[in-house]
């Protein structure tokens, strides 16, 4: 495997951790609330050796900069564009789950020449709905209480990211979801979570603007952005393409890599 290095880049928002490894053209991996670049491990062994995998800490979370403050979607466009220029990349195969779903589909709009595809996973165009508000919200603050993602929310957690295939046959996925939500700073991880849940823009009017080739992606068992939401997204850009991945939820891309990655090579060929 094609070793990873770490590298930082300031953004507007804050310091951002990369783990960066390959040589080739740019693909830029942006994961889940709670998760981290390492979310994309299984895309940086695959792809690695014929691109430069980028797999990017997001704001607040892993090794990047603790927030202070909630963000704007187009504040985390702009810290895409803040790694390429730093990666002295022109432009970038942008990949993301669920909040980098959300932010490579605002990226392709408001950078159009910068994107060579976008790969939009797990992700919505969506604002979040009162119950989603209310859920997330109650989470947050039971989070707060006990300093952090802390049993028993932590199985609740998991039921957002996980679905019935991966719990009954992933034990290693589970135990690796279970470590990286309940290792989260919840004090600089909340700013996040409120900015891209209840704060979260209505974008289907900006996604018309998208004109890179688009692949949305849905988990079949997908409980926090089922099958119909996503494929609103898809039907807001312009000639984008969706497909339904059986046996995964919200983490595709950790629970079945080879699907996955067969699937991003075969839209970017």
């Amino acid at each position: 495997m094609t070793a990873l290095r770490e590298e930082y880049v300031a953004t507007p928002l804050g310091r951002i951790r990369l783990q960066v490894g390959g040589t080739g053209p740019v693909m830029v991996f942006w994961p889940s609330l709670l998760m981290t670049g390492d979310l994309w491990s299984g895309q940086a062994r695959h792809f690695a050796p014929t691109h430069r995998v980028v797999l990017v800490d997001p704001p607040g979370h892993g090794g990047s900069e603790r927030l202070v403050a909630p963000f704007t979607f187009r504040d985390c466009a702009d810290t895409i564009a803040a790694i390429l220029d730093a990666l002295d990349a022109p432009d970038a195969d942008i990949v993301g789950n669920s909040w980098g779903g959300m932010i490579g589909a605002t990226f392709a709009a408001s950078y159009p020449e910068r994107v060579r595809h976008a790969i939009l996973m797990n992700a919505t165009a969506s604002p979040a709905g009162r119950r989603q508000r209310l859920e997330f919200g109650a989470l947050l603050a039971l989070a707060k209480l006990r300093g952090g993602v802390r049993p028993p929310l932590t199985s609740r957690v998991l039921a957002a990211f996980l679905g019935p295939t991966t719990f009954a046959n992933r034990p290693e996925v589970v135990a690796s979801v279970r470590r990286s939500v309940e290792s989260v700073d919840i004090s600089s991880g909340a700013h996040a979570v409120r900015s891209v849940v209840p704060r979260r823009p209505d974008q289907r009017a900006l996604l018309a603007r998208v004109s890179a080739p688009t692949l949305v992606v849905a988990g079949r068992e997908d409980a926090t952005f089922p099958v119909a939401e996503t494929r609103a997204m898809a039907e807001a850009i312009p000639g984008a393409e969706l497909v339904v991945l059986e046996g995964v939820a919200h983490l595709a891309a950790m629970e079945d890599p080879a699907q996955v990655n067969a699937l991003i090579a075969d839209f970017i060929s």
